[in-house]
This record gives structure tokens, C-alpha cells and sequence, in this order.
């Protein structure tokens, strides 16, 4: 029972462990992948690019290493090209020896000269079956030579390709540096410009003065017209001395109306 007991409490702790390095490892990975982008966004542009162009320069030893291994291949493939040459102009000229041996032997003669020796034909028959062993060698070997020279002629053309590829592509990428160039450029000339700062407090201060300036002109102005007008200006409404002189005459003459009325009536009271 105690037994059953202890494995039990065992599967538990290690169930719970797997649960607990479960999550756990989720975490670890997130937290480095997010350490890793944040070191990498942390870095500038500028060095990123110039990090990238010393891996464009590092391509020149693999390029260059690239381009020897193509040239002694061609020197080993054109090697390779005359010995399969060699190889087929022995075939033709032991299957043209053959056929002539051949005719020479069914002709039937007993004795065959040859470059002013003589043989029999026993003689001609055994060099007739040695050229035809060495023949069929040859033609084998004339045929594995072709087939290598395909072969080899092939991986070369391949690698002259690739080496096309990988010199288009460095132009590529170089040619995206220097776009990448001229974009930062652009970039750190508007982040230049956004984060430029003039100090104008003293330009506002001085235009605050002009204005207070302005205003007190324009009160003074207008004080000035208000004094003209109600102190100093002639009404244009009241009348003119021509119009007092008659209004005085006028006046004057009711008053010697007025006598004249008056001693008439004292006058006629007197009788």
C-alpha cells in the first residue's frame, strides 16, 4: 500500500513538473525572441547597412575561390576533350585495320605481306583477334570517356550559371545598399528637421512690445479726436456769424418796436 502510495505521489510530481517546465519553456523561448528583436531593432541603421556591405565584400574570396575551381575544371574538361578525341581516332583507325584484316583473311591466301613482312595466316588471325579485343576495350573506353566529357561538360556549365547568379545577385544587393543608403539618408534629414527646435520667445516678446506699442498709439490718436471734437472743433451745426448778425438786428429792431410802442401809449394816455 505505501508502495502504491509513493508511486502515486511520484506520477504527481512529475506530472506537475511537465506541466510547470511546459509554460516555462514557452516563456524562455518568447523571452529570447523578444530580447533577440529588441538587440536587433537596438541597433542603428547605419551599422546594419555597414554590416551589410562587409558581408557583400566577404562574397569576393568565396567568388574568387568559385572562379578557380571553374578554371581548372576547364583546364582538366579540355584535357578530358583530347584524350576522348585521341581515344576515338584510335577506335576508327583499329575498326578500319579490322575490316582490312578481315577482307585480307577471307580472300583464303596462306601468306599475307604487310610493310614488306610477311606472315602466314595463322599469324594474321591472331593479330586479327588482338586488334579485336583491343578494339572493343577502347570502344568501351571511348564511350565512358564521351559519357564523363557530358558530364563534366555539364557541372561546368552548371557552375558557370551559378557563378552568373551569384555575381548578378552581389550586383543586386549592392545596388539595394546604396538604395538603402539614400533612404536613411532621407530618413535622418526629415527626422533632422522634425526635431529642430527654434527658440522665437524673444521674437514674441518683441512682437507683444510692437503690439503694446501700437496700442497706445492708437489710444493717444484717439484721445487726441475725441479732445478736437468736443473742445476744440467749430460746429458745423451751429450758425455762422452771418446768421448771429441778423439774429442780433432782428433782436434790436423788436426792441425799438417795443419803445416805440410804449411812448405811443404814454402819449396817448397824456391827452
Amino acid at each position: 500500500m505505501l508502495k502504491k502510495v509513493i508511486l502515486a505521489a511520484g506520477a504527481a510530481t512529475a506530472f506537475s513538473a511537465i506541466t510547470l517546465v511546459t509554460p516555462l519553456g514557452s516563456y524562455l523561448r518568447c523571452g529570447t525572441t523578444w530580447l533577440t528583436q529588441s538587440a536587433s531593432d537596438a541597433v542603428p541603421l547605419e551599422w546594419e547597412l555597414k554590416r551589410a556591405r562587409t558581408m557583400i565584400e566577404d562574397l569576393h574570396p568565396e567568388i574568387a575561390r568559385n572562379a578557380r575551381q571553374i578554371a581548372r575544371e576547364r583546364i582538366e574538361l579540355a584535357k578530358l576533350e583530347r584524350q576522348a578525341q585521341a581515344c576515338e581516332e584510335a577506335v576508327a583507325q583499329t575498326q578500319s585495320d579490322i575490316e582490312r584484316l578481315t577482307a585480307d583473311l577471307k580472300r583464303g591466301d596462306d601468306r599475307y605481306t604487310y610493310a614488306g613482312r610477311t606472315y602466314t595466316s595463322v599469324q594474321v588471325k591472331d593479330d586479327l583477334a588482338g586488334r579485336f579485343n583491343r578494339f572493343k576495350t577502347r570502344r568501351e573506353t571511348s564511350q565512358k570517356l564521351s559519357q564523363m566529357l557530358d558530364a563534366r561538360q555539364a557541372s561546368l556549365r552548371s557552375a558557370g550559371e551559378r557563378m552568373d547568379a551569384m555575381l548578378s545577385a552581389k550586383s543586386q544587393l549592392e545596388v539595394e545598399i546604396e538604395n538603402l543608403q539614400a533612404r536613411i539618408g532621407s530618413l535622418r534629414v526629415a527626422q533632422t528637421s522634425s526635431e529642430l527646435k527654434v527658440d522665437d520667445s524673444h521674437l514674441a516678446r518683441t512682437r507683444e512690445l510692437l503690439d503694446q506699442i501700437a496700442t497706445r498709439i492708437d489710444v493717444e490718436e484717439e484721445t487726441l479726436a475725441v479732445d478736437s471734437v468736443y473742445f476744440g472743433q467749430i460746429d458745423l451745426n451751429q450758425p455762422s456769424h452771418d446768421n448771429l448778425l441778423e439774429e442780433i438786428a432782428a433782436y434790436l429792431s423788436a426792441d425799438d418796436r417795443a419803445v416805440d410802442q410804449k411812448l405811443a401809449a404814454i402819449d396817448l394816455s397824456g391827452k
